[in-house]
């Protein structure tokens, strides 16, 4: 369910303010993952 939530962030389809508290932290992971690897 992560991955799906950051495939929408990452489409600009979705904020990470819109995702669930649940999945909050798991999403917040790997658009930090994706900074990095971009770096």
């Amino acid at each position: 369910m992560a991955q799906i939530y950051y495939n929408l962030i990452a489409k600009g389809m979705k904020t990470i303010g819109d995702v669930p508290t649940r999945w909050n932290a798991a999403v917040q992971a790997l658009i930090d993952a994706a900074a990095e690897e971009a770096a």
